[in-house]
C-alpha cells in the first residue's frame, strides 16, 4: 500500500515514514501544499497523511481542492489544532479522519489501517484467495497449512496483488506502489520479485495463483 505524507516538519516525517515502512507500507513525502496538490492529482496513493499548517497551501484548502478535482483517496489530517471547529472544518473540507498532535504511532497505525479497510472491499485484516491466507495486521502468510516467510518487499508485492484480486496490474503500477519510484523500463525488478513470489506461493501446489497476462502485467486469483 502506498502512502503520501504532506508535512513540513522533517522530524515528524522521519518518525512516521520509519514506522510505516517497518509495517511494509511504501511512503512518499512532500514538504508543502502545492507539491502535495500536484502529487495527489498525478499519482496513485492509497492514503494521504496531511498536516493542516503547510507552506504555500494549507491543509483545509488542499483537501477541498483535490476533492473538487475528483480525488477520492482517504485523507487523515494530522495537526496541533484540535478544537472542535478545526475538526469540523477539516471533515467538511473532505478529510476522512482527524488526529491531533502529539499522537502515538500505534494510534496513527490503527487509524491508517481502518481508513485503508474502509476504502477497499476487504473489511477485515484477513485476505483469502483459494487456500492462501494473508493477515494484513500481523503480515503472516500461509498457504494451506504451510506458513510462508517473506521479506518486506515480497510481502508488499503480495498484499498489493491480493487487494486487487483478479485485476491485471501493469509493471508500472506495481513498481510505483511497491517501490515508490517511477518505473524504469530498463530494470526487471518487478519480474524478479514475481519469480520470488511464485517460488514461495505456487511452487509445490497444483493450483497456481499468480498469473502472467502477456503484454499487460500480472494478477493473482483463484
Amino acid at each position: 500500500m502506498r502512502i503520501l505524507i504532506i508535512e513540513d516538519e522533517q522530524k515528524i516525517i522521519n518518525f512516521i515514514k520509519k514506522g510505516l515502512e517497518a509495517e511494509y507500507y511504501t511512503v512518499d513525502f512532500v514538504l508543502d501544499g502545492e507539491d502535495g496538490y500536484f502529487k495527489a492529482l498525478n499519482e496513485r496513493y492509497d492514503l494521504i497523511l496531511l498536516d493542516v499548517m503547510l507552506p504555500k497551501m494549507n491543509g483545509f484548502e488542499l483537501t477541498k481542492k483535490i476533492r473538487e478535482r475528483g480525488v477520492k483517496t482517504p485523507i487523515l489530517m494530522l495537526t496541533a489544532r484540535d478544537t472542535v471547529e478545526d475538526k469540523v472544518k477539516g471533515l467538511n473540507a473532505g478529510a476522512d479522519d482527524y488526529l491531533p498532535k502529539p499522537f502515538s504511532f500505534d494510534e496513527l497505525l490503527a487509524r491508517t489501517r481502518a481508513l485503508l479497510r474502509r476504502a477497499t472491499t476487504e473489511k477485515s485484516n484477513i485476505i483469502k484467495i483459494f487456500d492462501l491466507k494473508i493477515d494484513t495486521a500481523s503480515h503472516e502468510v500461509a498457504r494451506g497449512n504451510q506458513k510462508i516467510n517473506m521479506t518486506s518487499r515480497e510481502y508488499a508485492l503480495l498484499e498489493y496483488l491480493a487487494r486487487n484480486k483478479n485485476m491485471v496490474l501493469s509493471r508500472t503500477r506495481i513498481a510505483q506502489h511497491v517501490w515508490g519510484y517511477d518505473f524504469d523500463t530498463q530494470t526487471n525488478i518487478v519480474d524478479v520479485y514475481i519469480r520470488y513470489l511464485r517460488k514461495k506461493i505456487d511452487e509445490g501446489f497444483d493450483k497456481k495463483l499468480i498469473q502472467t497476462v502477456r503484454g499487460a502485467g500480472y494478477k493473482i486469483g483463484e
